[in-house]
């Protein structure tokens, strides 16, 4: 059994504990102890302006030694010690990569955009997710962007401009009120809720977890109950919806989904998330006294490890 106490750790005493009831008994040691490990940099190529092999052999003349992700292509991994070295490059300045966990590089790979689709991104900013979509698209169709933070805004917009993508339309709006403004207008949806970020947390940085408490997760759980019926409203008979967030709480993952199960419940279908990793658990159908529809099942957490974030997936198709 873990003695491991929350202050050895340096991590709200209540967030282990939680913790240690949602993951599997045996992996809950290591999944704590990647809290204090310094994560592995990862990043993928910008095929809008170049491609794997090309950044590749950039790279490596400029000192650095990448090495491919075998499951995802175009994505790599590099030692901690050379981030510096990577953010210093002109293939970093000039947007031909994007350092971004591979966590993260999963829910745009799950809901698998087409060209000329209309996609319908809600909680766009920073913008990496945003921009793999209009890579996997080869930047034909129509994305929406949406981000009602000022700062945040400003940033995605600074990267997709950066990138060099033509097909991306941002709009600073509160998503909440999109699906009413856009109704039935959206091929597939993203919704990267905002969250609690548990899955951020640092040992060493209490500034990452300085905020963090149980009515912030259901201040989120309010706020991502109402996106992800904004984002329902906006898609189409026949379309998809990825919902995840980078928080292990079921309040604002099992919780949210099942809601709209609940209210869509002659429409919303949950899909099998089929992942290329082994560190992921299913998804829970019950937390404390409240049961989940058992579908739920079918969605997935990231485990997070040395390398990859905690993180949570459900993809929901809207009947036709």
């Amino acid at each position: 059994m873990d003695k491991t106490t929350p202050e050895q750790k340096g991590l709200p005493a209540d967030f282990v504990e939680r913790l240690r009831r949602i993951v599997p008994q045996p992996a809950f040691s290591p999944i704590l102890e990647s809290f204090s490990l310094p994560k592995t940099t990862t990043f993928r190529v910008n095929p809008l302006k170049s491609d794997a092999q090309t950044l590749q052999s950039e790279l490596l003349k400029a000192g650095l030694h990448p090495q491919p992700v075998d499951w995802l292509p175009g994505a790599f991994r590099l030692p901690t010690e050379e981030k510096r070295l990577l953010t210093e490059t002109d293939a970093f300045y000039e947007g031909r990569l994007y350092i971004q966990n591979l966590s993260s590089m999963l829910a745009p790979l799950l809901l698998a955009p087409q060209p000329r689709e209309r996609i319908l991104d809600l909680a766009a900013a920073p913008g990496g997710k945003t921009l793999m979509m209009a890579g996997i698209m080869e930047d034909r169709g129509w994305i929406s962007a949406v981000e009602p933070v000022s700062d945040r805004f400003h940033r995605l917009r600074r990267n997709l401009e950066n990138a060099g993508t033509a097909i991306v339309h941002t709009y600073r709006k509160d998503g909440r009120g999109v699906g009413r403004a856009c109704p039935l207008q959206f091929d597939r949806v993203l919704l990267d809720a905002p969250c609690s970020s548990e899955a951020k947390f640092r040992s060493a940085e209490p500034r990452t977890f300085a905020y963090w408490s149980l009515r912030k997760i259901r201040e989120s759980q309010k706020l991502q109950k109402r996106l992800i019926l904004s984002a329902w409203q906006s898609l189409k008979p026949g379309g998809t919806l990825l919902y995840s967030t980078c928080s292990f709480a079921p309040e604002e993952n099992e919780a949210v989904v099942d809601f709209l199960l609940t209210k869509a419940s002659q429409e919303a279908v949950l899909l099998p998330v089929d992942l290329p990793i082994s560190n992921t658990m299913e998804g829970l159908t019950e937390w404390g006294k409240r049961h989940f529809s058992s579908e739920l099942r079918l969605s997935r957490r990231i485990l997070p490890d040395g390398e990859m974030d905690g993180f949570f997936l459900a993809k929901i198709r809207k009947r036709p």
